[in-house]
């Protein structure tokens, strides 16, 4: 049983650590990049919303965030919060 915690916590810690949301990734992102390349980039994103052909995206939460908005399904506009 101790084993299975012990393997358990360090794949929990290998997923968090992963994170494809970092300063680095959000750098690289360029107004034009199709929205399929951001994904790639960064994963898919956690919630985006569809108001007159606007697709407004966001990754990450309330901490630290990217948001990422499409026209077209090319990036117009983007941010970020808190990433390190």
């Amino acid at each position: 049983m101790k084993i299975r915690s012990v393997v358990a916590m360090g794949l929990l810690l290998t997923i968090l650590g992963c994170s494809k949301l970092t300063l680095e990734n959000y750098s690289r992102i360029a107004v034009g990049m199709p929205y399929d390349d951001v994904t790639r980039l960064i994963g898919p994103p956690d919630e985006c919303d569809d108001v007159m052909g606007v697709r407004n995206c966001r990754w990450g939460d309330e901490t630290r965030s990217v948001n990422v908005s499409f026209v077209a399904d090319k990036v117009l506009l983007f941010s970020s919060s808190n990433l390190k």
